[in-house]
């Protein structure tokens, strides 16, 4: 198993407030670590998608919908969005600043450090399929939804510094059908030609 290493330390605040489409960008390659009692798990950013807020009909909250589940998208940047759908925990990087609900989905990771214990948690023996979906990337990391409002320059759930892919790829996000016209928009980025991506589609 490959050690965590102790230089690894977490990307400053500064780093989230960016517009929102350019830190989807920015996070592919950036290292997503999760601190536990069962050790340490992290994996590369992969695949992201962008959701800008009220004008965007796929967020949450378009037309500044302000709820329980939303309302940490209302404050600064660089917290974590973490919600239910079905049985899976989502994770989400709150963007956009302090009054603009905006957040970045992080779609899917490359596993890296503490690949073992992402195996049990996902009852699995390969490393594919460990993280190439949105939920399953939060079951294996440990994500949960007490992570919700967690800032993200400090431990236990941090992003860090990783690698510059040589290739990034621009697409329409998934699974958001019914969203009228946001359904087209290209908010979705990934690492081109990753295997861990959770679908392959051509660029736009």
């Amino acid at each position: 198993m490959q050690a965590f290493p102790k230089n690894i330390v977490p990307l400053p605040q500064d780093f989230y407030d960016q517009p929102t489409l350019e830190l989807a960008n920015a996070l592919l390659g950036c290292l997503l670590v999760k601190e536990t009692n069962e050790g340490i798990t992290a994996g590369y950013i992969v695949e992201t998608e962008a959701y800008l807020g009220p004008n965007d009909k796929a967020a949450h909250s378009f037309n500044n919908r302000r709820t329980a589940r939303t309302e940490v998208m209302f404050h600064r940047s660089g917290l974590a969005y973490t919600y239910q759908m079905h049985t899976h925990c989502l994770f989400n990087v709150v963007s956009g600043g302090e009054g603009r609900p905006e957040a970045v989905l992080i779609r899917a990771l490359e596993p890296q450090y503490g690949i073992e214990v992402m195996k049990i948690r996902r009852g699995m023996e390969k490393n594919i399929g460990l993280t190439n979906g949105p939920g399953k990337l939060t079951k294996s990391l440990g994500i949960t939804m007490e992570d919700y409002g967690r800032l993200l320059s400090h431990p236990p759930l941090y992003i860090a510094n990783g690698f510059s892919p040589e290739s990034k790829s621009v697409g329409k996000r998934i699974g958001i059908e019914n969203s009228g016209e946001a359904r087209d928009y290209p908010w979705r980025f990934w690492v081109t030609n990753n295997k861990y991506v959770s679908r392959h589609q051509k660029s736009e």
